[in-house]
Parts: C-alpha cells; sequence; structure tokens
C-alpha cells in the first residue's frame, strides 16, 4: 500500500473511531457474558481483591482466590459462594517468589483449568521518600508490584493465546501516569505495570490474537486501608475513591472490553495536561493538586484491618 492510500486509510477510520466512541458515550456497550470462566485474582485476600471476588461470583464465574493471607482468603471464598460463584479454589502464594508463583500455577492448572480471566492485583506500598526506603523494601514493592506480572502472564497467557480467548486485568494506579512526591518506588512499579500492559496488549493485536483482552486500570488512592492517612488537597476533583464503587466500575471495564480505566474521570484531563503542559506549568499543576504534600500523613494498613 502506497503512502497516500494508507494515509487516507488512517483518516477515515480514525473519523469512523471517533464517531464509534461518541455513539458509546449514547449507547451502552454490550456487556460479554463469563459465566463459566475461570478468574484468578491475586491479592485476593482483602481489599479490592475480595470486593472483585465477589462481584465476578455474582457472575457465575469459577473463582481462582491468591493471597498470602490464608484467614483473608477463606473469609473471600465464604463471600464469594454467598454471591453465587459456581466454585472457589484459594491457595496461599508469595506472588513475590517467582518460584512460587510457577509451582502454583502449574497446581492451578492441574487442579483447576486454565485461566480465562486474569487480574493481577496484589500490591504493596512502602510510603517512604526514596532516599529513606530501604533497600529489601524498594526491591520487594518491584516484585509484588511489576515483577509478579510477568510470572502470571508468563504461566497463564499461553493457553488463551492458543484458544484466542481470554482477559488480562492490570490494577495499576494513576501513580503509574503521574509521579507523587513520596512515592518513588510505588511509582516506578506501576509505570512499570503500565507499560507492561500495554505493551503485552500491542503483541497480542500484533499477533492477531484479539480475542485476548486488555485492561488497565489505573484509580486514585481508594479507602482500602492501603493509603491510611494520606490527605487529597481537593476532594471534589479528586476525591478518596470509594472500594465498592471502584470494584464495580473494573468488573463494568472487564464485561465492556475497556481497554483503559482512570478514576476519578478527572484523571483522564489531568494525564492529557501532563503531556501537553510546559514541565514548570505541569509542576505548578501538580503541587495546586497537591501531588506534593499527598504522603505527607501516611499511615498506610495496620494488621487489624489486613
Amino acid at each position: 500500500m502506497n503512502f497516500f492510500l494508507e494515509t487516507i486509510q488512517v483518516l477515515l477510520l480514525s473519523i469512523w473511531y471517533n464517531v464509534e466512541s461518541f455513539v458509546y458515550l449514547l449507547v451502552p456497550k454490550k456487556k460479554k457474558n463469563v459465566a463459566g470462566e475461570l478468574v484468578l485474582i491475586t491479592g485476593a485476600g482483602s481489599g479490592i481483591g475480595r470486593l472483585m471476588a465477589q462481584e465476578f461470583a455474582a457472575l457465575g464465574t469459577v473463582l481462582v482466590l491468591w493471597d498470602i493471607n490464608q484467614e483473608g482468603l477463606k473469609e473471600t471464598a465464604r463471600l464469594a459462594k454467598t454471591r453465587g460463584a459456581s466454585r472457589v479454589h484459594y491457595y496461599l502464594c508469595d506472588c513475590s517468589d517467582k518460584s512460587e508463583v510457577y509451582r502454583v500455577s502449574d497446581q492451578v492448572k492441574r487442579e483447576v483449568g486454565d485461566i480465562s480471566i486474569l487480574v493481577n492485583n496484589a500490591g504493596i506500598v512502602t510510603g517512604k521518600k526514596f532516599i529513606d526506603a530501604p533497600d529489601s523494601l524498594i526491591e520487594k514493592t518491584m516484585e509484588v508490584n511489576i515483577m509478579a506480572h510477568f510470572w502470571t502472564y508468563k504461566a497463564f497467557l499461553p493457553a488463551m493465546i492458543a484458544n484466542n480467548h481470554g482477559h488480562l486485568v492490570s490494577i495499576a494506579s494513576s501513580a503509574g501516569l503521574i509521579g507523587v512526591n513520596g512515592l518513588a518506588d510505588y511509582c516506578a512499579s506501576k509505570f512499570a505495570a503500565v507499560g507492561f500492559a500495554e505493551s503485552v496488549g500491542l503483541e497480542l493485536l500484533a499477533t492477531g490474537k484479539d480475542g485476548v483482552k486488555t485492561t488497565i486500570v489505573c484509580p486514585y488512592f481508594i479507602n482500602t486501608g492501603m493509603f491510611d492517612g494520606c490527605q487529597t488537597k481537593w476532594p471534589s476533583v479528586l476525591p478518596i475513591l470509594n472500594a465498592d464503587y471502584v470494584a464495580k466500575k473494573i468488573i463494568h471495564a472487564v464485561l465492556t472490553d475497556q481497554v483503559y480505566l482512570l478514576l476519578p474521570k478527572s484523571m483522564y484531563l489531568m494525564t492529557a495536561l501532563k503531556t501537553i503542559l510546559p514541565m514548570k506549568q505541569g509542576i505548578l499543576l501538580g503541587q495546586y493538586m497537591g501531588a506534593f504534600n499527598l504522603m505527607d500523613t501516611f499511615r498506610g494498613r495496620t494488621k487489624k484491618q489486613e
């Protein structure tokens, strides 16, 4: 195809995609049926992981739950069963340990089957400035928040590719789009999670495996306890998000094959402004929005909350 014809094709398709997006603002997308699908959720013992498990359970899926907290897993499994999950399986798994991820993955494939919806949700935050964070905590942050994604994809993506069917869900963060003072290691891990998920999504499309969908979730702080103590300067623009609301929005994004989910909606504008504003103006805007002081009163999740 020559330059002229390819350019015309791109322009016409661009117009069509914009019209399509506008139509979807008025007419909701049809939701896909996930009943009977095998859904694996990491970090399922509490917080958003537990809430997503309950939402998926109500859709008739088979749940596979991973966490390092056995009591938390048992409670999530119990709640999922009350919501209608056809089957619930749970496994102790430290996602920061590659060999353990592969070992438990093999066990899941033997005992349950091939996972068709993978939700990488497990995450940790040190809450320390980079210069004060011990090396061991920085390494743990990277191992849990991003390296675990590599190992779970390696374990479960081949079957999805073979069947040209599946869904990869990455629970990243708005801190994976915009840097935040006091969250250097966390931001690095979440920027990596976004880039990794985007790249694998493109690989799948380039090889014709368009039946394997991807959803990248980038929420602001959620009231799960993970970021307890953090304050938002302008709650009407950047509210601390309700966990139930976020879980429902994630499930809706999966059911409608939404590639990117940013919460709240103001994050779409802020992310766009970051890319077009002069650097000094971008820093000024970040300071105005409170990005310099978000972590000043950070406490984090307590043992009781876990």
